[in-house]
């Protein structure tokens, strides 16, 4: 009887060794190795059965001069948010890898793009749920779609079987860590089974032109499950996130070779699946806020979307000993930086203060011109004293106190013109080549975060 030969598999960058190591040496994580069983029996051409009955795209080396760079074919998806994230809609031959936590809607997102897209015929490999529940979830989408397959399969000869037999124009895994090859002996979810499983669909992907949606799960650290090779296998990753207990959902671009990685989407949880949102300026601003203190209105870029969002605070004598600091939806080592701009540049003690932050709608947002309405809302709750709601902010804060200019300052106007604001307060000199001739819109200029104050408290 054959020895069963084992090696220790790094899970962060797939790096082998025959022998278990503390730290990778490849990419530095520490008690990332784990035991894979290493299959003996590896098929010499590599080739699964059907896969070779397809026509493949044959290639050869051409001159860079030669490469015709016309208009790229793109699949339209039927969903103007997933368009926008995907860089115009999906290429033929990609691969693309949807992430998120469990429970956030990945699976209903890629159920009901697949329902929309009737022109396709589209192959769903569900490793997860039955046939029962997805046809459940279909009948709760309210959509049906006569060119959409089902197939509760997860060993991977087996599904290019019935990929030889319908020929399907988009196929549709969920999950990737569900799927296995019988070339590994591994069990499936291990490292080994999602490495190889997804070198073999990309392998299809790219020889016949046929798109694949991938979904996969994620760790605790909040990343994709599985070696980080599989993002490199990939052309497009996308992080599907959001807080259970909100309504708003944001599919974010981490990776992508066909567009830029700075688009996001967002969407609405209902009860009948996702709604686009095309306008969330209007969604997450709340209406009846006038006359209370700590809330500002924050002028923000996301991607290539403006938007405005409510950013809330909290200060309140500590009651401990130790003040505490929280934020929720904003990074925490820029507050306390902020906080001690405030103090330092502005006068204001809050060493005994507990402060809280809180971006409504359960967003996360990494604009820096996020700034100077955090710390006019967080002064605002300190003097108790209400901003105007008509009033709305951007700017970065350096740490010498000044008012930093910030990127697309007219469409920040813009949006604040459109939704009814009556002045906005943005950074000195950071007007060029905008006619404020037409703007209906108040405009305020500052340069230290002092001149701020007075324009909204007085």
């Amino acid at each position: 009887m054959a020895k069963t030969k084992t090696a220790f598999v790094c899970t962060q960058c797939g790096n082998d060794s025959p022998k278990w190591i503390g730290k990778c040496p490849v990419c530095g994580e520490w008690n990332t190795y784990a035991e894979e069983i290493i299959s003996s029996k590896q098929s010499p051409d590599r080739e699964l059965q059907g896969l070779s009955n397809y026509e493949t795209l044959k290639s050869k080396p051409v001159l860079l001069q030669e490469i015709n760079t016309g208009d790229e074919i793109r699949l339209d998806m039927c969903d103007l948010e997933l368009n926008r994230v995907l860089g115009g809609g999906l290429v033929p031959g990609s691969m693309v890898l949807i992430g998120g936590e469990p429970g956030i809607g990945k699976s209903t997102l890629v159920l009901q793009t697949a329902l929309k897209l009737k022109r396709f015929k589209t192959l769903y490999i569900s490793g997860e749920e039955s046939a029962k529940q997805l046809k459940l979830r279909a009948e709760r989408l309210g959509t049906n779609n006569e060119n959409l397959f089902i197939l509760c399969e997860t060993n991977m000869e087996q599904i290019f079987t019935h990929i030889n037999n319908l020929k399907p124009e988009l196929l549709i895994v969920d999950s990737i860590q569900t799927v296995y090859t019988e070339r590994v002996e591994s069990s499936p979810g291990s490292i080994s089974q999602v490495r190889e499983s997804a070198a073999i669909l990309l392998k299809f992907a790219k020889e016949t032109g046929t798109p694949i949606l991938l979904i996969g799960h994620i760790n605790k650290e909040g990343s994709i499950a599985g070696p980080k090779v599989l993002e490199h296998i990939v052309d497009t990753v996308l992080q599907f996130e959001g807080d259970q207990h909100y309504m708003y959902r944001i599919l974010r671009n981490i990776k992508n070779r066909f567009g830029s990685t700075a688009e996001l989407g967002i969407y609405e949880m209902r009860q009948d699946g996702l709604r686009e949102v095309n306008n969330p300026s209007e969604l997450l601003l709340t209406q009846n806020h006038d006359g209370l203190s700590g809330v500002a209105i924050a002028a923000t870029i996301e991607g290539i979307r403006p938007f405005l969002i409510e950013t809330q605070a909290l200060v309140s004598t500590a009651a401990y000993g130790t003040p505490q600091r929280s934020a929720t939806g904003f990074d925490i080592r820029r507050m306390n930086m902020l906080l001690a701009v405030l103090e330092k540049r502005a006068g204001f003690k809050l060493v005994q203060k507990d402060v809280f932050l809180n971006i409504a709608g359960g967003l996360k947002v990494n604009d820096p011109a996020m700034d100077l309405s955090v710390i006019s809302a967080i002064l605002s709750s300190s003097l108790d004293i209400a901003i105007e709601h008509e009033i709305c902010m951007s700017g970065e804060v350096g740490l010498s106190g000044e008012i930093r200019p910030v990127n697309r300052i007219e469409q920040r106007i813009l949006e604040a013109e459109k939704l009814g604001f009556k002045k906005i307060i943005i950074p000195q000199n950071n007007l060029k080549g905008f006619d404020t001739a037409k703007s209906q819109i108040h405009i305020v200029q500052v340069k230290k975060v002092e001149e701020a104050f007075r324009e909204l408290f007085g």
